[in-house]
């Protein structure tokens, strides 16, 4: 083998970007969008010859010049990004591939999680993660599932499910949770906790635990990193938009499904969003798939302040405009009065500073 060598490339490295860029389309793969480490393999006349990427703890965009595979220079990309990670702190790592690449990648220690066949697998590097996961969860739970099957027989008991970011938590999102507690003997409640909104995990759950108090039929979740956000997943290898989102759901719905045969889950409940392409592809999906798998998706229309349905985008908009007669419309009282707090300071001029706090 020549004399090869692995390099970081800046994103502010225009030339070497085009080559990353052209070495990826080679492969019918598109350079993602969500990157926060790029490298390069370099042959001896500075040409890039393979690329490795990471995002948070997931390795993407991978390829290997079609001059040079079957020269072992993956191995080494990811041998890279791995140390890459771990001098990071992250040792917990996922990776999506396509389907044709999955047994490549599960000899070098990656196992699968879910797959959409033709598609894109979702893999990890610990063998028993996502078997782990489904325990912790099972375990958390325990005490609200005695006490259910105390009350009620297997067969007639309601278990829901909701995942929500609430970016931050509106009364939007309390009306919902609400109606599913309400129409349901256990609501499972997931927590996006990926650090990718303007409002950080730990507040956002925070307002979501002490906007929903009331309620007594409730066991929170953090979502970890099985429950896939729109903010991460990768769009490389689907062709347009729409095909992303498609995707996504089919993914996101197969581990769904295994975390609700473990939980009892038999209803999903969602917002509807009638102004949003992705909110609607995706609940379309959920509508066709989820109740072949026994589960019930309810989808919910959004409350409204008067005409006009309450979203987080909105919040948000209103906390940038410092529009606090709006605000005080949209959200539950423990969020106002977060947002009125000394302790939002931050997170205030954060939203602030963003130039559009509007997502589709």
């Amino acid at each position: 083998m020549s004399d090869y060598y692995i390099s970081q490339i800046s994103h502010s490295d225009k030339t070497a970007i085009q080559g990353v860029t052209a070495l990826l389309q080679a492969e019918e793969i598109r350079l993602d969008t969500n990157l926060d480490y790029t490298c390069g393999m370099y042959d001896d006349e500075m040409n890039i010859i393979a690329t490795g990427n990471c995002f948070g703890n997931t390795l993407r965009c991978l390829a290997v010049g079609s001059d040079h595979q079957g020269e072992g220079l993956m191995n080494q990309i990811i041998s890279h990004l791995i140390e890459v990670q771990f001098n990071r702190g992250n040792t917990h790592l996922f990776l999506y591939t396509k389907c044709s690449s999955a047994k490549f990648f599960g000899d070098l220690g990656f196992y699968e999680i879910a797959r959409i066949d033709g598609q894109i697998v979702f893999m990890e590097n610990r063998r028993t993660g996502f078997k782990n996961y489904l325990k912790k969860l099972k375990d958390s739970s325990a005490l609200q599932l005695q006490t259910l099957t105390e009350s009620t027989s297997a067969t007639n008991r309601k278990v829901a499910a909701l995942v929500m970011n609430a970016n931050p938590f509106t009364l939007g999102h309390q009306y919902l949770v609400e109606k599913a507690a309400r129409e349901n003997d256990l609501l499972h409640l997931f927590i996006v906790s990926e650090d990718a909104s303007l409002v950080p995990f730990k507040v956002r759950k925070q307002l979501v635990m002490e906007g929903t108090a009331h309620l007594d039929n409730i066991c929170y979740h953090d979502s970890g990193p099985y429950i896939i956000s729109n903010a991460t997943f990768p769009s490389y290898f689907q062709k347009d938009e729409n095909a992303v989102i498609e995707s996504h759901a089919m993914l996101d719905l197969t581990v769904f499904t295994e975390i609700a045969r473990t939980l009892g889950i038999n209803r999903r409940y969602v917002g509807e969003e009638p102004t949003s392409l992705v909110t609607g592809i995706y609940n379309n999906i959920m509508s066709e798939k989820l109740p072949g798998n026994g589960i019930e998706c309810v989808i919910v229309p959004r409350k409204t302040d008067g005409e006009k349905a309450i979203s987080a985008s909105t919040v948000r908009q209103a906390i940038k405009d410092n529009d606090m007669n709006t605000l005080k419309k949209l959200v539950p009282e423990s969020t106002l009065r977060y947002f009125e707090s000394e302790e939002a300071k931050d997170v205030i001029a954060r939203i602030r500073n963003e130039e559009n706090v509007i997502h589709y």
